[in-house]
């Protein structure tokens, strides 16, 4: 198959799962089109949302939808790296085996990741990065494709143990989870209060996922899209010659490269996805909002006048 027939039959594809997703997740649309970017791009998410949103209820969703396997980790202040990437145990004939922990998967739901400590999020975030798990001296390879979606909770902040922005940086999009509106909630209450059991349709296997993110990492960029890209991170930094007064007042650290090349992929891949052959700059700001957010530092003056992310990032275009 050409790579423009692929892409006509991805934009298809991409319809479909968004109809199979709707089938159980009421409304989120700009939250599962993130999570759909990311999976596409091959970059890993970041939820943040109050308790009771379904996010777990989503990404379950979305997995069937794209025929991957699905695991969830509850973090807790007490979960051990092992717990995680799995450990060795003495067998019957007394020789060391390798028991696979939940990491082992396709997608991995990392619940309340900042309940756990440095030492469990650093394995993770290994994992996530290098795509393989070292125990006990050996390295295993991952099964491809490997996304992970990590939940925050906003409330609640004793006890946790917050990522440092370092580890924020691994994450290709922060996605921001609302409440549902009052005619979302009513549509989610009459759903979910009968005894109407809905199947998913798995629409991919792996195979195809990895040939789409292959697919995606092919398609031509123009340098000025490219130069735009670099420029609008740029902007963000306080002490770049490019940086504005807004952003020198309230920003104290700006992003690192890391965010234009997260602005590159997932601009493919929304241009891919809308049926485009390259992407263009109002790509580049359709997804410069869920990439830019995590990866900037406001400063206290940003908060004291209640300044925004958000804000920010739109003053930047």
């Amino acid at each position: 198959m050409s790579d423009v027939a692929a892409i006509e039959k991805l934009v298809q594809k991409q319809k479909q799962l968004k109809q199979e997703i709707a089938k159980i997740i009421v409304g989120q649309d700009e939250v599962v089109n993130q999570i759909v970017l990311s999976i596409f791009s091959g970059g890993h998410a970041l939820l943040v949302g109050v308790p009771g949103l379904a996010k777990t209820l989503m990404v379950n969703t979305i997995s069937e939808a794209l025929g991957l396997n699905f695991k969830r980790i509850q973090f807790t202040p007490d979960l051990m790296p092992s717990d995680i990437l799995g450990s060795e145990i003495l067998d019957e004939t007394r020789n060391f085996k390798f028991i696979k922990g939940p990491i082992f998967s396709n997608i991995i739901l990392a619940d309340e990741i900042n309940r756990t400590p440095p030492k469990t999020q650093a394995a993770l975030l290994e994992a996530m990065q290098e795509k393989s798990v070292t125990v006990a001296g050996q390295s295993f390879k991952l099964e491809l494709p490997f996304f992970v979606l990590a939940t925050q909770n906003p409330i609640e902040q004793e006890g946790t143990y917050p990522l440092p922005e370092a580890q924020l940086d691994r994450f290709m999009f922060a996605i921001n989870l609302d409440y549902p509106t009052f005619e979302e909630e009513v549509q989610v209450v009459k759903a979910t209060t009968t005894d109407i059991k809905v199947t998913i349709n798995p629409l991919f296997s792996a195979e195809e996922i990895i040939e789409y993110q292959n697919l995606i990492r092919k398609i031509p960029v123009t340098d000025n899209v490219i130069e735009y890209a670099v420029t609008l991170v740029s902007k963000t930094r306080p002490n770049n010659p490019l940086a504005t007064d807004f952003v020198k007042n309230y920003l104290d650290w700006g992003a690192g490269p890391r965010a234009s090349q997260s602005l590159i992929l997932a601009a493919k891949t929304n241009a891919a996805i809308n049926g485009k052959f390259s992407p263009d700059i109002e790509d580049v700001q359709a997804v410069a909002f869920g990439i830019l957010r995590h990866r900037i530092v406001k400063n206290y003056k940003a908060d004291a006048e209640g300044i925004s992310e958000e804000d920010i990032i739109r003053k930047l275009f």
